[in-house]
This record gives structure tokens, C-alpha cells and sequence, in this order.
């Protein structure tokens, strides 16, 4: 007898713009009795984790992706953890995934549709966008990622209603229908629409998503730069940056592009200290085996990493080898046991890579970029605050107050828990431009009372805002 495989796990994608109330309603969903197991995994931009400590106490487990965009540089991470959750013994009942707010959710889509075994276990139920009817305005036609968050949904949430005019609001919404009219519109203060609206809501379509996007099932990768070189046995020194040596980049950009037609990487938004490099033996320079390089080299960069400082070495093989720099360098060593044709993918394409032989750069022989079909705003840009120790309630709300005056148009998104001298409750404080609300929460008990918080904006000055906070210690 055959077993049927089971049938795919329903995945609901939660985008919106900074602020637009995607965590409150993933609150909403973890905390009513819907009697579903869900998974959620979070992504967010900036190098310090706020989300996860603003998401509700429940049963479900929650996967967080930090320090980048779900749609690039973390990619592998999703993959990797969705591949986690296909090993589970006990089933799912769904998964979401709350996008960073500067997210295209057109590639997070992407990733269901072009991974054979994404496809067969996993189903894109919706792409749920999130809007904030009271700032969107603001950022219509200034930002391409709340554009493409609003065409891509399958489930548009009005949100915060309460903070704009009915007549504003029916012109939102007609603005909103005109850019996507097949999309279901609810209306809603703090998130509160019913859960059918956003789950198992069936809402998503592939050929809707190819007319938005004709590049929508072309494949991205994970890596931004891939060249072959021809390399003798023995121990070879491979250089990270440019190590205090001339400017001769062991690649150069200047060949085929896999997206793109600049000859620009667009953004990166992965640590800067840190290089994520697979190297691959490959048959011969011919087109076929690169190709078969290229795909053994997108498993090995869904697969768990292996840390490697400076002085370590590489061997070449089926190991994703995440690289420690120093200030964007490094200097490691290539063990080659076998002469050949080997293949190196490197996440950062924009890191100059040199492999030296007996003290000379080698050349690659075939080499191409693979850039992102999107890009961010460079000019956003985050600052993240972890400082142990309690706050002068007095000195703390002082220093917000002036800082929303003097700094609140710049300031998209703000957000924290914080420690405030003689509460036994965590502050849980958000802001979005000039509007701020923070509150008591829940009890620290055992935890660590440490300030977490984080800025999202633009013309952020990451010094100022550390002394002004620190000012704020009791």
C-alpha cells in the first residue's frame, strides 16, 4: 500500500512598512484560541533583536533572523530553518513569517516556488500586508518597498483607522484599490480583524505574481559573486578585503550578471566582519558543470555554517565556511590536495577576494556576479542599543520628548523594552515618527534587566543617541 504524502503547510507571510502594526497582529493571531500549531519566524532589520522580546509568551516556537533582510543576505537562514521545521515529527498547522519592514515580499514568496522540495511541502496560503493609514502617505511615493508590499498582498489591513479622517481614509483606500484591486481590504484599529481573514485564506496566485513581477520564477541565489580558478596542490593564502596591499581585486565585477543590468550590487545588509564562502571542485570551466557547481553550492548555503577565524583553513568540499574579519579583512589559508578547477561562491560580492599561489594572484577563469532584481534604500539605515542597568524614569522621558521634537520626521521606527529604576515590569515602548506609547508589561523575574532598543530612520547619528541614552542611567 502507498501512503499519500501529506498535504503542504500553509504559509502566511506578514509584510508592511516600519510601524504598521505586523507584530500586533502576530500577537492577535498567538494569542486566540484557534486551537492551531504554528510556527513563526521573524526577521528584522538592525544589528540588535527587539521583535522577539515583543512578541507574546505562547506555545508556538518562534524563529528569529537578525541582522538582515529576509529577502537577501538571511535568505539561507530561512531556508534553513523551514528545512528544520520539515523534520519535525509532530505536525504543523501553519507557519508565518513576519518580514522586516523593509522587505519586498516578492522574493520571500519566491522561495515556495522555486526549491522542488519547498514546493512540495510547503503552500503560500497569503501574503498579508500590513498598512499604517495614519503614515503610508508619507511614504507612497518616496519608497519602493511600500509600493511592492501593497501590490504583492493578497490581504490588505487598513490599520490604525482611528488615527485619520473617514474622508482620508476613503481616499487611502481608493489610492490603495487602484494599485491592487484583486486584493481583500479590511479595516482595522490595532490589527483587530478576525483570524479567517488571515489565515487559510487561499489568497495567493502565481500568475498574478509573474504579471507584477515577469522575473518573479527566475532563480535568486544566495550568493553574490561565483569564479573558477585553475589551482596546483599545496597550501595557498586567501586574502579578504585588501589587507593593506594594492587595489588589484582578485575579481572584478566586470563579466555576465545573473540580475541586474548596472554592473552595481545593489545593497548588503549582512555583517560587514563576517564573509560566507563555499569552494567546490568542479570537473572543467565548461558551462554544464559551473551549473552543477551553482546548485550543490545553493544546498551548501541553506546548510548550518562552520566559523572560521583568521590563520584557519579552508578545504574545499561541501562546507558552508563563514569567515571572521577584522574591519572587512582577513587573511586564511586554501587547502588544495588535489590540482584542479575548483569554483568559489562568495556571499559578499562586493569584497575584494584574493587567492595568492607562491605569492601571486590568481586569476579566475570564468567568473560572474548574481545580484538581487531588487534594491533598498541605503539612505535607512539602523542604530541598536544593549545597555545593562536601570533608567531614571524623569531623565528617560525628558530625552524621548526632545528627541521626537528635534528628530521624529527622521525617525521611523523605534522600539524597545527598557528597565526603569523601581518597576518590577519591563517598559515596552514604540514609536513611529512623532507617536510614541510605551507600557508596562510583563514581571523581569529571573531575566537580565537589560535596555534593548532600537532606530530605524534616516540621518541616524549612532553616537548621539548611545550618550543621550546612557545619559538616561540612574
Amino acid at each position: 500500500m502507498s501512503t499519500a504524502a501529506p498535504a503542504p503547510i500553509p504559509v502566511t507571510v506578514l509584510t508592511g512598512f516600519l510601524g504598521a502594526g505586523k507584530t500586533t497582529l502576530l500577537n492577535r493571531i498567538l494569542s486566540e484560541q484557534h486551537g492551531r500549531k504554528l510556527a513563526v519566524i521573524e526577521n528584522e532589520f538592525g544589528e540588535v533583536g527587539v521583535d522577539n522580546q515583543l512578541v507574546i509568551q505562547s506555545d508556538e516556537e518562534i524563529f528569529e533572523m537578525n541582522n538582515g533582510c529576509i529577502c537577501c543576505s538571511v535568505r539561507g537562514d530561512l531556508i534553513r530553518i523551514l528545512g528544520r521545521l520539515m523534520k519535525r515529527k509532530d505536525r504543523l498547522d501553519g507557519i508565518l513569517i513576519e518580514t522586516t519592514g523593509l522587505a519586498d515580499p516578492g522574493p520571500v514568496a519566491q522561495t515556495f516556488f522555486t526549491d522542488d522540495e519547498m514546493r512540495a511541502r510547503f503552500r503560500l496560503d497569503a501574503i498579508v500586508t500590513v498598512v499604517d493609514a495614519h503614515h503610508v502617505v508619507q511614504h507612497l511615493d518616496t519608497s519602493p518597498e511600500v509600493k511592492k508590499q501593497i501590490a504583492f498582498a493578497d490581504v490588505l489591513i487598513l490599520n490604525k483607522t482611528d488615527l485619520v479622517s473617514a474622508a482620508d481614509l476613503d481616499a487611502l483606500e481608493q489610492r490603495i484599490r487602484r494599485m491592487n484591486s484583486p486584493a481583500r481590504v479590511h479595516r482595522a484599529r490595532n490589527a483587530d480583524v478576525p483570524l479567517s481573514a488571515v489565515l487559510e485564506v487561499g489568497g495567493f496566485n502565481l500568475s498574478r505574481a509573474t504579471e507584477l513581477d515577469p522575473k518573479f520564477l527566475d532563480p535568486e541565489y544566495p550568493f553574490e559573486w561565483a569564479g573558477v580558478y585553475a589551482l596546483p596542490k599545496g597550501v595557498w593564502e586567501l586574502e579578504v578585503g585588501h589587507c593593506g596591499h594594492d587595489h588589484d581585486h582578485g575579481h572584478d565585477h566586470g563579466h555576465d550578471h545573473a540580475h541586474g543590468e548596472d554592473g552595481h550590487h545593489h545593497h548588503h545588509h549582512g555583517n560587514e566582519n563576517e564573509l560566507d564562502l563555499v569552494v567546490l571542485p568542479v570537473r572543467s570551466f565548461d558551462e554544464k558543470d559551473i551549473a552543477a557547481a551553482r546548485e550543490s553550492a545553493v544546498v551548501i548555503f541553506s546548510d548550518w555554517e562552520a566559523r572560521l577565524s583568521a590563520g584557519e583553513a579552508l578545504v574545499p568540499g561541501s562546507r558552508l565556511y563563514r569567515l571572521q574579519l577584522t574591519d572587512g579583512e582577513g587573511r586564511f589559508r586554501l587547502q588544495i590536495d588535489e590540482p584542479g578547477s575548483y569554483a568559489v561562491f562568495e556571499q559578499h560580492g562586493e569584497m575584494p577576494l584574493h587567492i595568492k599561489v607562491c605569492g601571486q594572484n590568481a586569476r579566475p577563469g570564468w567568473q560572474q556576479d548574481y545580484h538581487a532584481n531588487h534594491s533598498h534604500d541605503d539612505e535607512v539605515s539602523s542604530v541598536g542599543i544593549s545597555q545593562p542597568g536601570d533608567l531614571d524614569g524623569n531623565r528617560l522621558n525628558t530625552w524621548i520628548s526632545e528627541l521626537l521634537k528635534t528628530k521624529g520626521g527622521d525617525i521611523y521606527r523605534m522600539k524597545g523594552v527598557l528597565s526603569v529604576k523601581g518597576a518590577t515590569k519591563r517598559l515596552v515602548f514604540q514609536g513611529v515618527h512623532m507617536l510614541f506609547d510605551a507600557k508596562f508589561d510583563r514581571e523581569w523575574g529571573r531575566d537580565p534587566r537589560t535596555n534593548t532598543l532600537v532606530f530605524i530612520g534616516r540621518n541616524l547619528d549612532r553616537t548621539a543617541l548611545t550618550e543621550a541614552f546612557k545619559a538616561c542611567l540612574a
